[in-house]
């Protein structure tokens, strides 16, 4: 007794291996969109641990400054690649009477001036930069604390 095998057709086999192959694909897809949209979407109690609005009355800057000018200390930083720049800038601050923290090169260069401030201390920033022409005033950024050498704020000079 002899058994035939099926016929065997190869546009079959391959068009049901594309059609597979789709499926699976745009599963995929489909999943990664579902675990972007649960993973990006915060939880209700962090969203009201990090409002704006409890972030703004958190770090409420005061409207005056509240540091005079010989209290503010302040760290001069070179960010445009002149020996000396900081050292004459600093000579400059103190002869409007800043204490000057330290002086010390930037990790990078900066294209134009700018003063940092930590939290609380944006009124003498401000005053500070009016004192030195300097247009940029912002948040501390990339410094630490312990990089500050106990300065209120920082100037880093740009090109």
């Amino acid at each position: 007794m002899e058994i035939s095998a099926p016929s065997f057709h190869p546009q079959q086999w391959r068009t049901a291996t594309l059609v597979a192959c789709g499926v699976a694909a745009f599963e995929l897809v489909l999943l990664v969109i579902i675990a972007v949209a649960i993973l990006s979407k915060p939880g209700s109690a962090d969203a009201k641990r990090s409002s704006p609005a409890r972030q703004a009355a958190a770090h409420a800057e005061p409207r005056r400054a509240t540091l005079s000018r010989t209290e503010t200390k302040v760290l001069v930083l070179n960010g445009n690649g002149i020996a000396g720049a900081a050292a004459a800038e600093a000579s400059r601050v103190r002869a409007r009477g800043y204490k000057v923290s330290a002086t010390g090169n930037a990790a990078q260069n900066y294209g134009q001036s700018v003063v940092l401030y930590r939290p609380g201390h944006l009124p003498e920033a401000r005053r500070l930069a009016a004192d030195e022409g300097i247009p940029l005033v912002g948040p501390l950024d990339g410094l630490t604390l312990h990089e500050l050498h106990g300065a209120h704020v920082a100037i880093v000079l740009g090109t």
